[in-house]
């Protein structure tokens, strides 16, 4: 049953409660949580789904001195009972352990200000070098970033805005527990007597520095120490507060009180479950919804995922390697089994980094330029933790964590909307925002989108898997535009990919095309760099070589930037330009150059490049004169879901006018050689599942529209075209005899697939094989013989 009078009106305008409705509030929901806990729920699951995250940390107690005298902390340890510093040794130590076990955060936690107490912290730290203990964490900080791949979040409790500054440059976020506003328990006896960092305006004055310095912040409550669930309520309205004034509070945690043998409070009742419930509840309530709220799940019983029926949307940092120290006599649960009590209650485990998603999506803002490309590289589309080693183009094997989902072996809950946007999917038109909504599918939602896709793939294919038996002609590799994702014109040296800067001249590629028709190829494929002496005349000059040589050779070439660049060169408008192509045996266009189809991102990656507005301008003209091509996105750079939603959005509406794209090719950013990802400005491409989503997104969202969609086998790799074969496509592309550009942005997968290989690959998954032509017809029976022979 739901809160009704007026239970029920606070708990619908808890968000903009005042201080003493929101206690109020406190007061009905500790007297019953369960209609609390029902709309709290219903809060994070329309703010976050339904995952649950949690940050894979090490844990490093950099000191354990603290000037501190809480009544219920076993962490804190004098001199005499081995309160010392770690030496950075000490410190790398336990970091590249936590490295080795596929941490990504580096979580320091220490006393507050112990060189105000002990002259021994003073001393160690004058024979180290440093002034304060905040100093030597920076220190320590700086040491991670360039010794390990972790990301350092520092929890040093109260600081100045100095010291946050300081902390902003080495750290990614920072954290303080707030614990309390209630001055009561700074009273002699009381849990915050004799301790100076825990008066509640030096904590409060520490959450205002670090949102003025835009640091992505950590804090919470520590409920039991022996406030009132009033209290409790004004804590959590000073949280949102300094959220609402400067939108830094990343996480709200809800600590439960432990009693603990030695300590002042050792005798002093622990909160119950329900108060943890309610307490849970409360915070989700009050707080605005984008803040996540945490419960730490070592600090409680062995029912813990009820957490999840109260509102939270975190487990906090969970070390493999390391005990929670302020906590030792609770230890983290196993990975598997927090992943397993997770499942259970319907919700997705997925792993974050130290910096929640939307700050880390958000890092130009949120995170200092020197530590940006680390939280790139270690990110994905969401801002989530990129959790695998395979890359497009690399040889890695396919992560089993994604496969597992894709085959339906974990099961979550769906959320309402992605299944009304499924259930349109071969319905209806689905809109830019359902389109971005299927591309966050993971868990149960990505089983269910791979099925959906395949199915519309059978209604329109069948079980035929089509390829062209082509070669790729890349004239030369010189280009005077800036591409920043580009790595063929520009690549490093030291891949030994790119080689010297060559031209090929019109009697070599003659030559090319003659030997790839002696081997059976239908089709040539010629794209270059844009060198700068080329005129539209190059382009015609290569286009009438082939012809003169290999008349019935068909000539898929020439990109939107080529068609534009060439007509520019000679005076003449992109129509009239096409029209000279086709006259000198143009047959089809390739639709590269396309990347991301908006401008913002094209901005950061290609700001020279041609806008949206004038790829889809060449298209439509080319298809005006009955010239086809295909559509292509390259993405798992900068971008994200809505990126994507967008481009396939553009695609969409051009295929609707002109009918003109044979196929769709998702091409996956390959960033081993990228200067993009070499500058640090980029992420490490997409991840095998949003590599595999792009196939089966694409199939759902252009259905009706694009019969095609293509997988490449040069950038997923052999293992990962049966996967997409499984997720929507039905072309596995050309056999490209030579392929440069892949290879030299780093892709390791082979120049050539041969025609057998093809066929004992889509035979391999039930399929049936069927070589094509450019165009979906079928070749000629000498091409076919001379192809396979």
């Amino acid at each position: 049953m739901e809160a009704k009078g007026r239970y029920g009106e606070l708990i619908g305008a808890a968000g903009g409660l005042e201080r003493e409705e929101a206690r109020e509030l406190a007061r009905l929901v500790g007297a019953d949580p369960l209609p609390a806990m029902r709309a709290a729920a219903g809060i994070r699951d329309r703010a976050f789904g339904v995952r649950v995250s949690y940050s894979r940390k090490v844990f490093i107690p950099l000191t354990r001195l603290c000037r501190d005298n809480c009544g219920y902390c076993t962490f804190a340890r004098p001199p005499a009972e081995g309160g010392a510093y770690l030496t950075p040794e000490e410190v790398l130590e336990i970091a590249r352990a936590g490295a080795a076990a596929g941490c990504k955060e580096a979580l320091f936690t220490l006393g507050d200000k112990p060189e105000k107490r002990y002259s021994q912290a003073r001393r160690e730290l004058r024979e180290m070098g440093f002034g304060t203990t905040v100093e030597y964490l920076a220190h320590c900080c700086r040491l991670i970033v360039q010794e390990t791949d972790l990301l350092p979040h520092a929890n040093p409790g109260a600081l100045s805005e100095e010291e946050v500054r300081a902390l902003r440059e080495v750290s990614v976020s920072q954290g303080m527990m707030l614990e309390t506003v209630s001055e009561r328990l700074l009273g002699r006896g009381m849990a915050h007597w004799a301790s100076p960092d825990k008066v509640p305006k030096r904590r409060l004055a520490t959450l205002e520095a670090a949102g003025r310095l835009a640091v992505p912040f950590t804090t919470g409550i520590l409920i039991g120490i022996g406030e009132t669930v009033e209290e409790r309520a004004d804590a959590l309205l000073a949280i949102r507060a300094a959220h609402e004034r400067w939108g830094h509070i990343q996480e709200c945690i809800v600590q439960n009180f432990r009693a603990k043998p030695g300590t002042r409070m050792a005798s002093h009742p622990e909160p119950s479950e329900r108060e943890m419930l309610a307490t849970i509840a409360l915070a989700r309530l009050l707080l605005p919804p984008e803040v996540a709220v945490q419960a730490p799940p070592n600090l409680a019983g062995k029912d813990y995922a009820r957490y999840i029926d109260a509102g939270i949307n975190d487990w906090g940092g969970v070390s493999p390697v390391t005990p929670d120290h302020v906590n030792p006599e609770r230890p983290w649960p196993h990975l598997e089994e927090l992943e397993r009590a997770t499942e259970e209650k319907g919700y997705l485990l997925v792993e974050r980094l130290a910096i929640h998603p939307r700050y880390a999506l958000d890092a130009g803002r949120w995170v200092d330029e020197g530590l940006r490309p680390w939280v790139w590289a270690a990110q994905d589309a969401e801002g989530f933790a990129r959790e695998e080693d395979w890359a497009p183009g690399a040889t890695e094997k396919i992560p089993e964590r994604p496969l597992r989902e894709i085959r339906g072996l974990r099961r979550t809950r769906l959320r309402p909307e992605f299944v009304r946007a499924l259930a349109g999917a071969g319905e209806r038109d689905l809109d830019e925002r359902e389109v971005a909504l299927l591309f966050t599918a993971r868990g149960s939602e990505l089983y269910e989108l791979c099925r959906v896709a395949d199915a519309l793939r059978r209604e329109v294919n069948g079980d035929v898997v089509t390829y062209v038996v082509n070669r790729n002609i890349n004239y030369t590799n010189m280009c005077y535009f800036r591409c920043r994702f580009c790595a063929f014109s520009k690549g490093p040296k030291s891949l030994n990919l790119r080689g010297e800067p060559y031209l090929l001249d019109e009697a070599e590629v003659a030559r090319r095309a003659r030997e790839a028709w002696e081997r059976g190829a239908t089709e040539v494929c010629m794209q270059g760099g844009i060198h700068g002496r080329f005129t539209g005349e190059n382009y015609l000059r290569y286009l009438r070589a082939v012809k003169e040589a290999v008349p019935g050779m068909h000539v898929h070439a020439f990109s939107p930037l080529e068609v534009l660049q060439g007509a520019k060169t000679l005076g003449l408008s992109v129509e009239e330009f096409l029209r000279e192509l086709k006259e000198a045996g143009l047959g089809t266009l390739p639709g590269t150059a396309a990347e991301i189809l908006d401008d913002g991102v094209r901005a950061i990656i290609c700001p020279d490049k041609l806008k949206t507005g004038e790829w889809a301008d060449v298209m439509r003209a080319a298809h005006s004169l009955g010239l086809r091509s295909t559509a292509t996105v390259m993405y798992g750079h900068v971008e994200r879901p809505e990126h994507w939603a967008r481009h396939l959005m553009v695609i969409r509406e051009i295929q609707a006018e002109t009918g003109g794209f044979t196929e769709f090719v998702p091409l996956p950013f390959v960033h081993m050689g990228a200067p993009l990802y070499l500058q640090g400005r980029s992420r490490r491409g997409p991840t095998f599942a949003e590599a595999v989503k792009m196939h089966a997104v694409a199939r759902i969202a252009l259905h009706g529209c694009i019969d095609n969609v293509q997988v490449s086998w040069v950038k997923m790799g052999t293992e990962g075209v049966k996967v997409c074969l499984q997720a929507g496509c039905n072309d596995l592309g050309g056999t490209l005899m030579d392929e440069n550009i892949s290879r030299a942005a780093g892709a390791s997968h082979g120049q050539q697939m041969l025609p057998r290989e093809m066929e004992d690959l889509i035979r391999e998954m039930g399929r049936i094989p069927r070589q094509r032509t450019t165009l979906y017809g079928t070749p000629e029976e000498d091409r076919l013989v001379r192809s396979t022979r």
